[in-house]
Order: C-alpha cells, then sequence, then structure tokens
C-alpha cells in the first residue's frame, strides 16, 4: 500500500516561552509602541535591534513592520524613486519587484540559473542598465557573491541584499545581508523567525541608515535607537526625509528576541531535515537537484528541486499525485500564479522582454516548505513518496513515447 503523509506543511513551531512571557509582560504594561517606555526602560525593539546588529557584525540595525516594508526603505535610503531602473532576480518572490514599484521604479529581470541562483553572465551584461541590484537570496540560494560584488563595485552599481529566505546564513563566512549596503530580512511566519508579519533593516552606512529610521517613522525620537547612527548623523537629514511609517512594535520584538538567540539551532535542524529529503532523491531519474556550493553556509526553511524540460502535463501529474499522498508542492511552471508563488511575467505592473533561458528553468521548479514541526523521519517518509511519484510519472512517459 502507497505511504500517504498527514503533516501539515504550514504549521510551525510554537513561540517559545521566553518569547511567550516577554509579550505578556509587554502587554501587561501597555507600552507597545517603540518609543512609549517608562522611565530608564529600554524598549524590546532597541533591545532586538543591538542583539541583531550584533548577530550579524552590523555597525546599525533597524525593525520594521515587514520585510517588504525594508525593501522599500533600503530603496528609498539609497535615494531610487520614480523612473529609476532596479535589477532584480526573475526567479524570486512578488515582495521584491513590488518593492521596486512601490518606490516608482522600474525592474529590470536577471536571469536563473539551474542552481536557482542569479545569473552572474546575465547579470554582467545587464550592469549597464541600472545604478541598483535588488538581490534576492530566493529560497535561500547564495550565489558566488564574491564575484558579484566585484562585478557590481566596477559597475558603480549599489547592492541591496533580499535576505527573507537568508537569516543565518552565509557566503564565504560572510552572513548573508552584509555584502551590500544594506541587508533586509522578514520575520513573518514563513520564516526563520516567526512575528507573523516584522522586518529587519542592517547597514554599516550611517547617512543611509539615519534616513531609514526616519523614514520609519522615528519623528524625532531617533536618539532613543541603540543601534543607529549618532545623533549628528541626523542633524540635515531629520529636515529633508519623510515619514513613511513602518515601525515595529514591542510586542513583536519580544516575541522575536528569544528566536534569534536560538537561531543557530534552529538552522541546525532546518538542515538536519534538508539533508534528509537530499539523500533520498539524490538518485531520482528525471529529478534534478541544485548545487549547495561548500562556500554556501544556508539555513533551509525550505527544499526545491527541477523537473527540467518535463511537459505540463507531467508536471502536472507529479504534483496531483504528491497532493493525493499528503505532500503538497508549489511550482513556478503554472500557467496562473497561484498562492505564494508567481514568476516575472505575472507582475505584469513591470512587463519584461521574455528570457527563454530562465523561463525553461522556471517551468521545472518544484517548491516545498519544510516547517520544522516536521521530524527527520517524516522527511524520509516526503522523500520516499516524491521519489516513488517522479519515477512512476517518469516511466510513463517512457512508455508513451515508445509507444
Amino acid at each position: 500500500m502507497s505511504e500517504i503523509f498527514h503533516g501539515s506543511f504550514t504549521q510551525q513551531e510554537p513561540i517559545p516561552q521566553a518569547g511567550i512571557d516577554a509579550a505578556l509582560a509587554v502587554m501587561k504594561h501597555g507600552r507597545l509602541h517603540r518609543y512609549n517606555t517608562s522611565g530608564d526602560e529600554i524598549a524590546e525593539t532597541a533591545q532586538l535591534e543591538v542583539e541583531f546588529a550584533a548577530q550579524t557584525g552590523a555597525r546599525y540595525c533597524l525593525a520594521v513592520a515587514s520585510g517588504g516594508y525594508a525593501m522599500t526603505t533600503a530603496l528609498r535610503a539609497c535615494r531610487v524613486g520614480h523612473g529609476d531602473k532596479v535589477l532584480t532576480n526573475a526567479f524570486t518572490l512578488a515582495p521584491v519587484p513590488g518593492a521596486i514599484a512601490a518606490v516608482g521604479a522600474e525592474p529590470v529581470y536577471v536571469g536563473v540559473t539551474q542552481d536557482l541562483v542569479i545569473d552572474l553572465d546575465d547579470l554582467a551584461t545587464k550592469l549597464p542598465l541600472a545604478k541598483t541590484l535588488l538581490l534576492s537570496h530566493m529560497r535561500g540560494h547564495i550565489c558566488d557573491m564574491g564575484r558579484l560584488m566585484t562585478l557590481c563595485d566596477n559597475a558603480g552599481v549599489t547592492v541591496i541584499e533580499d535576505c527573507a529566505h537568508t537569516m543565518g546564513a552565509a557566503w564565504d563566512g560572510v552572513p548573508s545581508g552584509r555584502w551590500g549596503k544594506f541587508g533586509c530580512y522578514s520575520t513573518q511566519t514563513y520564516k526563520h523567525v516567526n512575528s507573523g508579519e516584522g522586518g529587519l533593516l542592517i547597514s554599516d552606512d550611517s547617512k543611509a541608515m539615519a534616513r531609514a529610521i526616519m523614514l520609519s517613522g522615528s519623528y524625532m525620537l531617533f536618539e532613543k535607537h541603540r543601534a543607529a547612527p549618532p545623533p549628528e548623523t541626523f542633524a540635515q537629514i531629520k529636515y529633508e526625509t519623510p515619514n513613511i511609517s513602518g515601525r515595529m512594535d514591542n510586542l513583536r520584538a519580544a516575541i522575536l528576541r528569544p528566536q534569534l538567540r536560538d537561531l543557530g539551532t534552529l538552522a541546525q535542524r532546518w538542515n538536519d531535515r534538508y539533508r534528509v529529503l537530499e539523500d533520498a532523491l539524490a538518485q531520482t531519474t528525471g529529478l534534478k537537484l541544485p548545487v549547495r556550493p561548500a562556500a554556501e553556509s544556508f539555513v533551509a526553511s525550505s527544499f526545491q528541486f527541477l523537473l527540467l524540460d518535463w511537459s505540463t502535463d507531467a508536471v502536472s501529474e507529479v504534483l496531483a499525485r504528491c497532493k493525493s499522498r499528503g505532500v503538497e508542492l508549489k511550482w513556478f511552471g503554472g500557467a496562473e500564479p497561484a498562492g505564494f508563488t508567481s514568476r516575472y511575467d505575472s507582475w505584469r505592473y513591470a512587463p519584461s522582454p521574455a528570457m527563454p533561458d530562465t523561463d525553461r528553468i522556471l517551468a521545472g521548479i518544484i517548491d516545498m516548505r519544510l516547517p520544522l514541526t516536521f521530524s527527520l523521519e517524516d522527511c524520509a517518509m516526503i522523500g520516499r513518496i516524491i521519489n516513488d511519484v517522479v519515477n512512476t510519472v517518469y516511466q510513463g512517459q517512457a512508455a508513451q513515447s515508445r509507444g
């Protein structure tokens, strides 16, 4: 009898007790707004910023309402505005081009490789088109950041990193988010730490971070920030920068601080689950796994594989058979966007020329959440189910072609 998986692909682990206790303390005193403090109290949000700056090695940190807000704020702080062009990945999620559109700029899409990272050869040809790259480390896959930064630095292109899927990850020992002018993180439920919604922004650039803090809605309370540039940095910036409020509150910060302290342990648990699936599917006929380079220290909260050059009908059959056995897969090759899954030709507010090589890869990308509520045994079962389904459908295709 065929195995059937009964777990939930959207069920996260509970908030740790330390986070619950801290959140209750905030609710009891009622000072949820980040600037509403009593006496010598340091707001939970300010403490979160100090701790995350130290954790990443950044000089400055700003906590905001979402990862998308972090990206738009970084773009604005880098003086990106109406009519500007911004390079970004063709393989990403809607909030990335959405952030570019939100500041009135135009996305210019860069291709994806079979290892699911930005195509650096394609990037090299498109660097003359823009002065900014919003780089998405999509689904936790990190490209050769040394080469990317050399290309961008030589072309005078500012890099902003979307690290929504790479909190705690690194390339060649340098944390994700520390290569460009800004690193932008998400604390939405399906990310590495969970506050429902939320975001973090890091930088070493004092003027850019001062603009970001003013943009976030600090009013003239920027001196209450403890992971911020010195007050004199704001002397002129405070008059020139609009308030586009998007602050994080103390309740979410209280929930996040214990999770961030445990990020290393969480990362290892995710990667243990990833490796079980990787081992289960390594020899599956017709299925390609992305290569994870030795220089990449990743944090695998999701899992991807490719059914490269498969027909639409065959891919659809794999998805349907897996779903019938309890395994929920997402597909970037569908004719219509579905759920969280869309691609560059879905975003018709920012049309792009066709990209045949990228279209071929996107058509084969299969994506799956990997929550920590799954045990290693769960992951082994999921791997067996996917392996069985892919082999069955692949053999069926082969038989049809012979017939």
